[in-house]
């Protein structure tokens, strides 16, 4: 895929933006060209999708290795939850329009009609694969490694300040697992909208019970948004309830503390 002059002009922009140089503005092209992009201009054998799962393969090792070595004090557990939410779709997706990613990446027409520039699984699919790009370009972990961790760093601490954008699908499971031994369903009650600009709702249930509604512009992001609502709405409920107890007891032992120092008056 030849890269012309003016593309060039434009790719330089985004590595400005990250403070890296490229060798070959072909690789970093490929790394930014959608599939849809190339099944419309019959070459798609030059998509990023390869590049992506060497870039996933990358991100993960590099922030394992981070975390492992800068967290010491941390369990397992702990640097698995980090990890998790790090390398997520939400995390990469961030990252990628803080750098407005959106603007580089070469898109088909009918995804480009459906928003496809700014959806998060493409935005993150596409920085991974930048990822990729710059580790065959550079030909240097060390380089790449410092990359990722210049844009990670602030998400990490996020998740350690407990100021992160919280996965409440994973939480809701969790949850309901823990408390009640079931796994929560998910069903899709209504689409509306024309094709390109499609809305969704989407219901949670508990034991036939919903519990959560949700709406967004994907099924995965209605299903969040249920998600979302179900585990504040069942999690505060349970606090309520502890909490009720906790006061229950108290007016108890209360009652009895009463009773057994009338009783002690009596005798006297």
């Amino acid at each position: 895929m030849s890269v012309s002059s003016e593309r060039k002009r434009e790719l330089k922009g985004l590595l400005k933006k990250m403070r890296i140089n490229f060798r070959s503005f072909d690789l970093l092209n490929i790394s930014l060209s959608h599939k849809s992009f190339l099944n419309e201009t019959q070459n798609s054998d030059k998509n990023n999708e390869k590049l992506e799962f060497l870039g996933d393969s990358v991100l993960g090792m590099v922030i394992s290795e981070y975390l492992y070595k800068t967290y010491k004090n941390l369990s397992e557990g702990d640097l698995a939850r980090i990890k998790s939410h790090v390398v997520s779709e939400d995390s990469l997706s961030k990252i990628a329009r803080e750098i407005d990613l959106s603007r580089y990446i070469l898109i088909g027409k009918g995804e480009e009609q459906t928003g496809g520039r700014y959806k998060k699984t493409i935005l993150a699919d596409t920085f991974e694969a930048l990822i990729g790009s710059y580790y065959l370009d550079s030909n240097s972990l060390a380089k790449v490694r410092q990359f990722i961790v210049n844009f990670f760093t602030k998400e990490i601490e996020l998740v350690l300040q407990n100021k992160h954008e919280k996965d409440y699908k994973t939480l809701l499971q969790e949850y309901v697992q823990k408390n009640y031994k079931v796994c929560p369903v998910y069903r899709l009650i209504r689409e509306s909208g024309p094709e390109h600009d499609k809305s969704f709702s989407m219901e949670v249930e508990l034991n036939g019970k919903i519990i959560g509604i949700g709406e967004g512009k994907s099924k995965k992001d209605a299903e969040k948004e249920a998600a979302k609502n179900a585990y504040i709405k069942i999690s505060s409920v349970s606090v309520k309830t502890e909490t009720s107890k906790i006061k229950n007891n108290a007016k108890v032992k209360n009652k009895w503390k009463k009773k057994q120092n009338n009783d002690n008056k009596g005798r006297k």
